[in-house]
This record gives structure tokens, C-alpha cells and sequence, in this order.
């Protein structure tokens, strides 16, 4: 009785066909992770911070389940704006707890915290030189901002009406003057001089009508804004 002996050839046709549901696992796992990336791209919204930051995580999750290495920089942008939220609250609850909301405004957008200042809270008329009380209102802000390590830009603003006298010859001088005299009182309260600018715009940006006086008051006016992570 002859014996049938299969060829090395025919058992490795063998066991080839059983392996072929590892290939089609394979697709599968990969048709499911675009799947997925395709829906969270449609659902979050990235003008949110806070579903931006879940984004982040949840990305890093699924790169994690599928063997991947999680993409250190979106986490860290993520805890970088988290720090950016908290950081934001505490300013509120700062000027409250120091009696200073009713002169500094917060505002905030997508790509900054801005807190603004009059000229009266801060300087003389026609000056460049802090008011001492002007320290203690910019104290426990630089307090806050120099928790972060985020950019902080400083810009002084005037209203139109044209300098006769002293020691600045235009608004613009006076306005760069005080950007500067803001800019190093945060410098002496420890924030590093690398994440500082300042910008001075004369007459140019006004956010009031030049032809009232209350227009004029609120065109006098220094913006401390704090860059958020893009």
C-alpha cells in the first residue's frame, strides 16, 4: 500500500491559508482606529479648550491601545492650557480677594487672557513713572502670571490729544514709556525677562470715541495680555 507523503511546499500552502485571519485582523484593527479618529475630528471643537484637552487625552489613549507611542507634545499642550484655565480663575478670584475687579477688566479669547488698566490706576497725567499704588495693584497679577511660563505682552495706549509739554514729544513715546515702566516692575517681581515684550501704540488702537471725555479715559489705557499654547 503506497504511502502519500505531502511535499514541504504543499504544507507551507497549509499553513499559510490558517494564518490569513491575522491579516484580515490586522486590517480590521486598522479600519477601526481611522474610524474613530475620523469621529473624534468631526466632534470636537477646537475654538473649546476643554474638549481640546479631552481630544488630546483621548488621542494619546487610543495610539497607547494600539501600540503606539502617545504624542508627548499634544499632552503637554493639553496640560499647558489646563494650567492657562486655572490660572485664569485665579486672576478672577484674585482681583476680587484684593478689591481690585472694580479696576482691572479681564477678558479672555481663544488666543489670550487680557487684563486691562486705566491710566488713572496706574499714572499721572502725561507720566511714565508708577504711581505707588500702582505696585500694589500689578502685584499679586504678576503674582499669578508668573506661574505660568507662557509670553506676556504689554501695551500702552493714549487717547488723540496732541503732547504740548514735558518730557515725552508724542503719545506714542508716552505710551511705549509706560509699556516699559509696566514691563519692568513684572521683570522685579520674577517673571524672566524672556517671556516679556512691549509694544507701544500711541493714539492708534482706540477702543472709545476721542471726541468725549469718557471716550478719551478709556482710550488711556494699558493691556497686559498673557498668550495662550496654540
Amino acid at each position: 500500500m503506497a504511502i502519500y507523503r505531502p511535499r514541504r511546499d504543499e504544507v507551507e500552502n497549509q499553513l499559510n491559508k490558517g494564518a490569513l485571519w491575522a491579516v484580515t485582523y490586522g486590517d480590521l484593527m486598522s479600519y477601526l482606529m481611522i474610524f474613530f479618529l475620523v469621529l473624534f475630528s468631526f466632534s470636537i471643537a477646537r475654538t473649546d479648550k476643554t474638549k481640546n484637552r479631552k481630544y488630546e487625552e483621548s488621542l494619546g489613549n487610543i495610539q497607547k491601545a494600539f501600540g503606539g507611542k502617545a504624542d508627548s507634545r499634544g499632552l503637554e499642550r493639553a496640560k499647558a492650557q489646563e494650567n492657562e484655565s486655572k490660572m485664569e480663575t485665579s486672576l478672577k478670584e484674585s482681583m476680587q480677594t484684593n478689591d481690585l475687579s472694580g479696576l482691572v477688566q479681564i477678558q479672555s479669547s481663544e488666543r489670550k487672557v487680557k487684563l486691562v488698566l486705566t491710566e488713572g490706576v496706574l499714572f499721572g497725567s502725561g507720566r511714565a513713572d508708577l504711581k505707588e499704588p500702582a505696585r500694589k495693584v500689578l502685584a499679586p497679577i504678576a503674582a499669578e502670571l508668573k506661574k505660568v511660563p507662557n509670553d506676556i505682552i504689554i501695551e500702552g495706549h493714549t487717547d488723540n490729544v496732541p503732547i504740548k509739554s514735558g518730557k515725552y514729544g508724542s503719545n506714542w513715546e508716552l505710551s511705549m514709556a509706560r509699556a516699559y515702566s509696566v514691563l519692568q516692575f513684572m521683570a522685579e517681581q520674577g517673571i524672566p525677562a524672556k517671556h516679556l515684550a512691549g509694544i507701544g501704540y500711541g493714539e492708534n488702537r482706540p477702543v472709545g470715541d476721542n471726541a468725549t471725555a469718557e471716550g478719551r479715559a478709556k482710550n488711556r489705557r494699558i493691556e497686559i495680555s498673557l498668550m495662550k499654547t496654540d
